[in-house]
């Protein structure tokens, strides 16, 4: 039987997973694989925190050389995370004639074109599975179980934090900030978790999955990114009241030569099986041509959920070493001469349906201005609903349109801003008819 020589670079949650399963499922492993999965070293900083985990024979040392050189190494597996030291650290990898494993979603986003060049250069696979959704197996369905489809769009969860927030608000009416201090106790938020909650995280996985979906260049600089930080208790309540979940969408649809990419918190219907998506949890629905609407839910995050995801990066890796083939399934789904630049639709042409709230002024005339202002701006309203009184003389005004265009929705919202009629900025949501 073959023997298989891996190397661990950061020795942290997910590493401390993946080391665990190579050596407490060795013998499923080796049956299912047909080949000896070695750990041979781990390099991490840290040396001395015991990581509650028996290595053996396998080396742990704190210099990243003794993996990125070693001849024997066949796949180098990146568990550091970040842009920095983690990028050279892949970069040198490949040109070392190594396969590469990583979870690392932001590097991919950022300098996924150049990796796929480089691994090209070297004849070696990259794989990054774990990167999108934890332990669902998404690139893999995108990149082979739908190679016979056309991806009209996608619709997903894909930030368990985000979704643990908006969770907890919906079932508690507690605040943003209250959330998110639960969220960060329980470990599902970082002490500074703007890159979750921002929307960013989120960004950097909708970017991957569309060059999966499109045959397209990685694209993440033209996604148009919001984060949940101004959502309230009262926004979720409405939502409710009208029969909709609001949840931090990832969507990607396709427009003809275009693709539609954006990340935002989204109003959908509680019919919508996005809907019941809760706590940490992560799902994406996918409407493609031939299959028609199919869905993935699982653990977005955690040690075990992702290192599952990188052991089936191995194993695949590790197949196609012991048949003498290299770059079986190509990186992005597409053979690379066949990718192409694929421009993002703007944000102000997309049209959908807007929930709108404003802090009205307690006045008479008010509500026929605001409405005015939205008419004369082809703004048409399907509902409107004033709820109580404040007692500094404020009203919360909701109003839910009809299929607009983003350009006059904010065209509309600057004139009614800049008038005394509201106080503050309105909130906007923008609805999501069904996913996908």
């Amino acid at each position: 039987m073959k023997t298989i020589h891996i190397g661990i670079l950061g020795f942290g949650v997910v590493g401390t997973g993946v080391a665990k399963l190579l050596t407490q499922k060795k013998h499923l492993l080796e049956s299912r694989t047909g080949a000896r999965l070695h750990l041979k070293t781990v390099a991490d900083i840290d040396i001395q925190t015991d990581r509650g985990i028996g290595l053996g024979s396998t080396k742990l040392v704190d210099d990243a050389a003794q993996v990125l050189t070693d001849p024997d190494i066949d796949i180098v597996v990146e568990l550091i995370g970040g842009e920095t030291v983690a990028k050279d650290f892949i970069f040198q990898a490949l040109e070392n004639k190594k396969h590469v494993i990583t979870a690392n979603k932001a590097l991919l986003a950022g300098y996924g074109n150049e990796l796929v060049k480089s691994a090209r250069k070297n004849q070696v696979d990259l794989a990054f599975e774990a990167s999108c959704g934890g332990c669902m197996p998404i690139i893999k369905t995108l990149r082979e179980s739908l190679v016979a489809n056309d991806i009209h769009s996608m619709s997903a969860i894909l930030n368990g934090t985000c979704n643990y927030i908006l969770s907890r608000i919906s079932r508690e009416g507690c605040s943003f900030a209250n959330a998110l201090k639960k969220a960060q106790e329980l470990g599902f938020a970082e002490a500074e978790p703007s890159l979750d909650i921002d929307g960013h995280d989120t960004a950097h996985k909708l970017a991957i999955l569309n060059a999966l979906a499109h045959g397209m260049e990685i694209n993440l600089k033209d996604i148009h990114v919001e984060g949940i930080r101004h959502i309230t208790p009262m926004d979720i309540a409405f939502a409710e009241s009208f029969g909709y979940t609001i949840k931090l969408l990832a969507i990607g649809k396709i427009h003809g030569e275009h693709v539609e990419a954006r990340v935002h918190p989204t109003m959908i219907d509680k019919t919508n099986p996005l809907s019941y998506v809760d706590h940490s949890m992560n799902a994406i629905a996918i409407d493609a041509d031939a299959t028609g609407k199919t869905m993935l839910y699982g653990h977005g995050a955690g040690m075990m959920p992702t290192a599952s995801a990188v052991l089936s990066d191995i194993a695949d890796i590790a197949r196609n070493i012991i048949s003498g083939t290299k770059r079986r399934v190509p990186i992005l789904g597409y053979p690379e001469d066949n990718i192409r630049p694929k421009p993002i639709l703007s944000m102000k042409e997309l049209m959908t349906r807007y929930y709108l709230r404003f802090e009205a002024q307690d006045h008479p005339g008010v509500l026929s201005r605001i409405s005015g202002i939205l008419g004369e701006n082809q703004i048409s309203i399907k509902s409107v609903h004033q709820k109580g009184r404040n007692t500094n003389g404020k009203v919360p005004v909701v109003m839910i349109t009809h299929i607009a265009r983003e350009e006059w929705v904010q065209a509309a919202l600057s004139r009614i801003t800049a008038t005394d009629c509201v106080v503050g900025d309105p909130m906007v949501i923008r609805i999501e008819e069904e996913a996908a």
